[in-house]
């Protein structure tokens, strides 16, 4: 049979019309030759999501979002989900909303539950979540940061406006002449350093014999310490402590009065007899002065002594009173 040009007029339009709501539809990421699976989650609030976001299963895309509308019973967001893949995903499986950075738009997350043999099929809806992502953590954090910030500056402000109400003119003109004089110090220490500088470069040879007289003198005093160190110090001061111990034996004694000596140091008549026998002594000697011919008689031409004549006035018992 022979076709006619209107029979391959009919097929070229109907291959042209089928060609492009394949293609319409390809570019709006639905391919006719593809099964899709078909699924609903509800939310309160989709976070910016847009049509045609990805939809990923451990980062692999696996599909987009179809639809968003919203639902004028309950007031929800129902986003539909178009998935093309064999990959068994349970109705227990959470659905997330979450950003996976700071540049792309917001994605669907599907989290499956494995050990969940239910198996969602299309038309079913699934439970959703949102998941925060780096920009909501990034502004949980920058939060409180702004806050103490914002404390920071106020109290800097204030802390100008009190330090500007406490350097009035005079203040700051004082405060320029301490630096100024500081400056000045800083010049003379710099100079004084530079004089030190000087000395010690114009005396490095005595100042090395110095250094070399004191390491020769550290050398005897090394030497004379192990002298010492091998002395038998221990024995001799055990010595001195035996000695100390006898000494301080002897005092206990005389205290208590044990010995000679100890009687003579705590006997109050004995002191008041040798007290009494100086006394006496003493107006003997004073009475041999006073009257020398009482005691020696010497006569060289045979002269008759003076009778003795007492003095109207002891001397000695006016010197003892």
């Amino acid at each position: 049979m022979k076709i006619t040009k209107e029979i391959k007029t009919a097929i070229l339009v109907i291959a042209s019309l089928l060609l492009f709501i394949w293609g319409y539809s390809y570019l709006k990421g639905r391919d006719l030759l593809t099964e899709y699976k078909i699924f609903y989650i509800q939310y309160d609030n989709v976070e910016g999501l847009a049509i045609s976001a990805p939809v990923t299963i451990n980062g692999l895309v696996v599909g987009k979002v179809n639809k968003i509308t919203l639902n004028n019973t309950t007031g929800k967001l129902v986003v539909e989900l178009q998935i093309k893949t064999d990959f068994p995903i349970s109705k227990s499986s959470i659905v997330n909303i979450y950003e996976p950075g700071l540049i792309g738009g917001k994605q669907i997350q599907i989290v499956p539950n494995l050990s969940d043999k239910n198996l969602a099929v299309t038309g079913d809806n699934l439970q959703g979540g949102v998941k925060q992502g780096l920009t909501d953590l990034v502004a949980e954090k920058l939060t409180p940061l702004q806050e103490k910030v914002e404390k920071m500056v106020v109290t800097a402000d204030v802390f100008v406006k009190n330090l500007n109400s406490v350097l009035d003119p005079k203040t700051k003109e004082n405060l320029q002449n301490s630096i100024s004089n500081l400056n000045e110090t800083l010049i003379e220490l710099h100079s004084a350093t530079k004089n030190v500088n000087e000395v010690i470069n114009d005396n490095k040879s005595k100042i090395s014999g110095a250094i070399t007289n004191i390491n020769k003198v550290t050398g005897d005093f090394s030497k004379v310490s192990d002298s010492i160190s091998k002395a038998n110090i221990g024995k001799t001061i055990k010595n001195l402590e035996q000695t100390l111990s006898k000494v301080n034996g002897i005092l206990v004694d005389v205290q208590s009065g044990k010995g000679s000596f100890g009687k003579l140091m705590n006997d109050d008549a004995l002191y008041s007899n040798l007290n009494k026998t100086s006394k006496e002594i003493e107006l003997l000697l004073q009475d041999v002065r006073l009257n020398p011919t009482r005691y020696v008689n010497v006569s060289l031409f045979g002269k008759k002594n003076k009778p003795y004549v007492a003095p109207k006035i002891d001397s000695l018992k006016i010197k003892t009173k």
